[in-house]
């Protein structure tokens, strides 16, 4: 590989949907910038909008800097020995790391192909600032740029707080959304109607990603964004019709007590991220701590929880 100063080395496997985390999770070893999901999807609407078809294989990318050629070659071949170690076990199918060179200049273009018009749920659209959309009666469209913040629409755990968050929220409520990200889940809760929200990351990018998209969705009147955790309430009370938080399993366990302390009586919990086979230890700590389960909903390998608080 040549060398170039602002070029990036795109990895990329094409994979099955249930072999998409392990993928991303041996491509992440190697990118500082994390990975993307590129679901398949048919498009619809006259190419205006996607569905999302999850019987046919992902793509995972990721880039590394490459700048120093022999680093990112190096990179690359860490992560095609990872990811021949998996391959060996059969258990889905994974196919070959490609790699390419993508300059500088064609950055945006290189990961904005990856990023369809969405609809979610009956009435939330996700229009990546890039795409135009035509808007039926009711929708209900968030204009995002997901930048290097999680959050983007396409993957099951953020498909399905969004589509709880519809099911669950009422005009007027205040809303608490931990682990924001790309801002997604709180610019919806503005845009369905939440008379305030306040949303927390504990990363810098992806405050700053979230602040922008505030503005562009003209929610920054409603939605407060700030650097912090579970613990970073600011309501008065300390606490909210409901949070959200859309975050793995493990964090969820290790803030639970914060976030149910954030839930006021009476009020809704909405938790994702929770990949099946840690579903068992969620369940366990949230009743543990004397919330009621209201709803659970599946989306391939991933869980959604809706928890009220006990109380009125």
């Amino acid at each position: 590989m040549s060398g170039a100063s602002g070029a990036w080395l795109e990895l990329s496997v094409v994979a099955d949907v249930e072999a998409v985390e392990a993928v991303s999770e041996i491509l992440g070893r190697v990118a500082p910038g994390g990975t993307s999901v590129e679901p398949a999807y048919d498009l619809v609407d006259d190419g205006l909008a996607a569905r999302i078809d999850v019987t046919r294989p992902a793509v995972v990318r990721a880039y590394v800097p490459a700048r120093d050629p022999a680093a990112a070659d190096a990179a690359a071949a860490r992560a095609g020995e990872a990811l021949g170690h998996l391959q060996a076990f059969g258990l889905r199918p994974i196919g070959e790391l490609t790699t390419r060179v993508v300059h500088e200049a064609d950055w945006a273009d290189a990961w904005k192909r990856h990023f369809p018009v969405l609809r979610v749920g009956q009435r939330l659209v996700i229009r990546p600032t890039w795409r135009r959309h035509r808007p039926s009666p009711g929708d209900v469209v968030l204009a995002l740029d997901p930048g290097m913040a999680f959050g983007t629409g396409t993957h099951p755990t953020t498909r399905l707080c969004l589509t709880a968050l519809e099911d669950w929220i009422e005009a007027g409520e205040t809303v608490f959304d931990v682990g924001t990200g790309s801002g997604i889940l709180a610019i919806a809760a503005a845009l369905l109607g939440a008379s305030h929200v306040d949303a927390v990351d504990i990363e810098p990018v992806a405050v700053r990603q979230a602040a922008e998209n505030l503005d562009r969705n003209d929610v920054t009147g409603c939605v407060r964004i700030a650097e912090g955790s579970a613990d970073a309430a600011a309501s008065p009370g300390g606490a909210y019709d409901l949070v959200l938080a859309n975050i793995i399993a493990r964090i969820l366990i290790e803030i639970a007590t914060d976030l149910v302390a954030a839930v006021k009586p009476g009020g809704t919990l909405i938790l994702s991220g929770i990949i099946e086979p840690k579903e068992a230890g969620v369940l366990e700590t949230f009743r543990g701590l004397g919330l009621e389960l209201r709803g659970r909903e599946q989306m391939e390998d991933w869980v959604a929880h809706v928890w009220t608080q006990p109380g009125s």
